[in-house]
């Protein structure tokens, strides 16, 4: 599947495009940070890196929607809306062990536990309402060498 280059409007002067290209790659980092912490979103993380790539660096989107991790991901969730079953449950299962364990060993407050677990019923309902789609929709994970 060819993909069309994004097209978000009016030229960026250099400077503009250099600052873009900062927030996206801030934004980048933000997100892989979100793997492991808890409470950092990952997924909306790398969606405005993607936005911000498109605006700013035609290579760094290109990089970033064919990344070899974020790449599919990114794709689904722009293209389809959602995301797969598999990933929708290790994505629950990380979200419940790593607040369990901010609860249990890193917080004495009782209030801030029971926020942890809002926020961990919160996102869950989040990710489970999103569109389930099958392993075969969307293009592979990597392409090429």
């Amino acid at each position: 599947m060819k993909e069309e280059k994004p097209s978000f409007g009016r030229k960026l002067n250099p400077i503009q495009r250099f600052l873009l290209l900062m927030a996206g790659t801030l934004s980048l980092g933000l997100g892989v940070l979100g793997i492991p912490l808890p409470l950092l979103p990952t997924t909306p993380f790398l969606l405005l890196s993607a936005y911000l790539y498109a605006r700013s660096s035609e290579r760094f989107y290109y990089w970033l929607v064919n990344h070899r991790y974020f790449g599919r991901h990114i794709r689904n969730y722009r293209d389809h809306g959602g995301t797969t079953a598999r990933v929708k449950a290790v994505t629950i299962a990380m979200l419940w062990v790593t607040i369990s364990i901010s609860a249990i060993f890193a917080v004495n407050q009782l209030w801030i536990r029971l926020l942890l677990l809002v926020i961990a019923i919160g996102v869950t309902i989040h990710i489970a309402s999103l569109r389930t789609l099958s392993n075969k929709q969307g293009p592979p994970t990597h392409e090429g060498p």
